[in-house]
């Protein structure tokens, strides 16, 4: 059975999108070291990153902006993440696993593991593609809007990131509809 492993980067974040990766494995190769992207240092997830995208069947990744997150809350927009990063896979899986409660509405049978990322090796590939991608957008965040600090925190509540929100208010990135920046709107 071909089937597509998906997680999310970016549900607890202040500022910057959410990040879905869709990944379909060889059931052939063995990756050494896989894991959950949350227990990884960032040098073995890049290096994983490399050979999942190197060795899988495919791969693909799906973004919902801050606009949508604000607009559709954080839950809406991380589904409709990985909504478009299984439409963005290049072959059809034959089933979809989720890590977490809920799936997405794709026209795919799909079912929610929770703590997912931690057993199935499909979703730990698609929690680090996630990972890595949603840091590199953070990166580029970084330097567009220097004051925040995103290439240290990606976004999330640190005392630094609370710090530059007092000081400089919320930017373009910032989601609106989450309460520590709703404190600081003017």
């Amino acid at each position: 059975m071909i089937e597509a492993g998906v997680d999310e980067a970016g549900r607890g974040p202040l500022a910057g999108p959410v990040v879905s990766a869709a990944v379909i494995l060889k059931p052939e190769f063995t990756f050494l070291g896989l894991d959950d992207s949350k227990k990884l240092s960032k040098d073995k997830r890049k290096s994983l990153s490399e050979e999942i995208k190197k060795h899988s069947v495919c791969w693909s990744i799906g973004i919902a902006t801050v606009q949508e997150i604000d607009k559709l809350n954080i839950l809406r927009a991380s589904l409709l993440s990985m909504e478009r990063a299984i439409k963005n896979l290049s072959e059809v899986p034959e089933k979809v696993i989720v890590d977490g409660q809920y799936t997405p509405e794709v026209d795919v049978p799909c079912e929610a593991i929770v703590r997912g990322d931690a057993i199935k090796e499909n979703i730990m590939a698609a929690s680090i593609l996630a990972k890595i991608e949603r840091d590199s957008i953070m990166f580029e965040l970084d330097k567009i809007y220097p004051n925040y600090g995103f290439a240290k925190h990606k976004g999330y509540p640190t005392k630094i990131h609370l710090a530059a929100l007092r000081e400089f208010g919320p930017c373009d990135e910032h989601r609106q509809s989450f309460k520590p920046v709703k404190n600081y709107l003017t």
